[in-house]
């Protein structure tokens, strides 16, 4: 038996039309021995009683047209009831239930058709929405079948971002501006919840609605300091500071996509301006670009 669904069996079925026919008889005979009730009383009574004749009578007549009434109905059920099916009826059944399946696929079947299949197989339908949408299905034969299928998505819901692609997100923020982060999706040939290519504008908006750091919150909790800050710990200017970052001579990576440097804290001596020193002689990392390339702006 599958899940879900309850198949009778023929001497279940053979059961179940025994007893529908026999409430049926029980009607009719209940109708006939009120009629036969009504006719005895009506013997009974003495010719000289004619008003209690009279009633008697017509309680007869009443009955009478009920039991007329039962027999007629039971006449007409039991005829479209039908005969008992034979083997050979039973086999052309279900050589017709194994053919269904090519039929209702054929393209040549029309929806018009494949409808009027269904009114044929299916009694009634019955939704019931709760935490999914349960379909209770009855059908002619008398088996049920119950299926769950997943609440339909609301409009939000399918404009959302899926949630893979933001803990994506979420983990290449640790190391990429908003706009190195909507590359490096674009690239995989991933795309937002409305079916788009990414950009910066809609990485800020996941992040903000997410509450996920960018870059530059990443860099300030490990410590890494602003062009002032760092300046200040050098008793250089700032402008000193960014040019040290842009020849090498202190780490720096561009923090956002405006073009923020921030610096990582140094270790050992600290740097100081040299009047005649060139840079090349003093550098110690990757230098970092004076301004904001559309791509990469440098390396960290």
């Amino acid at each position: 038996m599958d899940a879900g669904i309850r198949r009778f069996r023929p001497e279940e079925l053979r059961a179940r039309t025994a007893d529908v026919d026999r409430l049926r008889r029980a009607q009719v005979e209940r109708a006939r021995e009120e009629a036969e009730l009504a006719q005895g009383q009506f013997l009974l009574v003495r010719p000289e009683h004619r008003w209690v004749a009279d009633s008697l009578e017509r309680q007869w007549n009443e009955a009478l047209m009920r039991l007329a009434a039962a027999e007629e109905e039971y006449r007409r059920a039991t005829t479209a009831d039908g005969p008992a099916l034979t083997s050979a009826d039973r086999a052309r059944i279900h050589a017709l239930a194994s053919d269904l399946p090519r039929v209702w696929h054929d393209p040549r079947t029309a929806m018009r058709e494949r409808k009027r299949m269904l009114r044929l197989l299916i009694e009634d339908v019955t939704l019931l929405r709760a935490h999914a949408i349960q379909i209770q299905i009855r059908w002619k034969g008398g088996a049920t079948m119950t299926l769950e299928r997943s609440l339909p998505l609301t409009a939000p819901d399918l404009r959302r971002t899926p949630a893979a692609i933001v803990e994506l997100i979420r983990a290449l923020a640790t190391d990429q501006t908003d706009r190195q982060v909507a590359a490096t999706l674009n690239g995989r040939e991933l795309r937002s919840g409305t079916g788009q290519p990414f950009n910066r504008v809609v990485i800020r908006h996941i992040r903000q609605t997410y509450g996920i750091s960018g870059l530059a919150e990443h860099l300030h909790q490990a410590g890494w300091l602003t062009a002032t800050e760092i300046a200040v710990q050098l008793g250089v200017h700032f402008t000193t500071a960014k040019r040290f970052a842009h020849e090498g001579v202190l780490r720096a990576v561009r923090a956002d996509d405006r073009g923020l440097l921030l610096f990582e804290p140094p270790t050992g001596p600290l740097p100081r301006a040299h009047q005649g020193k060139r840079f090349s002689a003093r550098r110690r990392y990757p230098q970092c670009a004076p301004h904001m390339p559309k791509e990469v702006q440098c390396e960290a």
